[in-house]
């Protein structure tokens, strides 16, 4: 249980202080809620689920590796600015997956209510 709650910290924690974060999290919403509505089948809902899901653990990663660094390097350095760099591209690269699956399995469905 004590694991739990320490994860449970986490989130909490990075839903509080990451804007990104919330912002993905009610974009998530809102794709799951278009899922519902235009009735994706059980396998198109999981891939979405997985692709959404997938961002979010990747600005969480991002968000820890920061603080790493952070914690080893106050100060600038360059291989840090690196590791945010390429952190932050995790996230931005998911959120292009995220988007392209996300076209696949939508466009379709919108597409036949027109």
């Amino acid at each position: 249980m004590k694991s739990f709650r320490d994860a449970a910290k986490g989130i909490i924690y990075i839903f509080r202080t990451q804007r990104n974060f919330r912002i993905q999290a009610i974009c998530f919403l809102l794709v799951l809620f278009a899922a519902l509505l235009l009735e994706l089948s059980l396998s198109e809902t999981a891939i979405v689920v997985f692709a959404g899901g997938m961002v979010m653990v990747g600005e969480m990663v991002n968000t820890g590796l920061e603080k790493l660094v952070d914690l080893i390097k106050p100060d600038y350095h360059p291989l840090v600015r690196t590791i945010k760099d390429i952190s932050a591209g995790v996230v931005l690269v998911s959120s292009f997956l995220a988007v392209i699956i996300g076209l696949i399995i939508f466009l379709p469905k919108i597409m036949e209510l027109f």
